[in-house]
């Protein structure tokens, strides 16, 4: 399993946009190619965080070459003011419910 984290400083008042657009992304990757979902959070430093696992990266690198542009993609990324680098983590112990 392989789960990639995500943080974004989101556009004050577009919140609500960025979270409604990360969900359908995320649902869209779940029912059509084989994601495992994805949680979104928000930081007390003020960042959203969000991670997404994946069965594994050669299965997430395939879905994401053979979906199309999703146009709510867009609204997700009209709602972020900054992005930082994205970080790959591989499962070594996992004690989730």
């Amino acid at each position: 399993m392989m789960i990639a984290l995500y943080r974004w400083k989101i556009r004050v008042g577009l919140e609500q946009q960025f979270m409604d657009a990360w969900s359908e992304i995320t649902l869209y990757y779940r029912e059509n190619h084989g994601s495992l979902g994805s949680r979104l959070h928000r930081g007390s430093d003020g960042l959203f965080y969000g991670y997404a696992q994946w069965p594994s990266d050669e299965q997430r690198s395939k879905a994401f070459l053979a979906a199309p542009e999703l146009p709510v993609r867009e609204l997700m990324l009209a709602a972020i003011e900054e992005s930082f680098p994205e970080v790959v983590l591989d499962m070594e112990v996992d004690h989730l419910v």
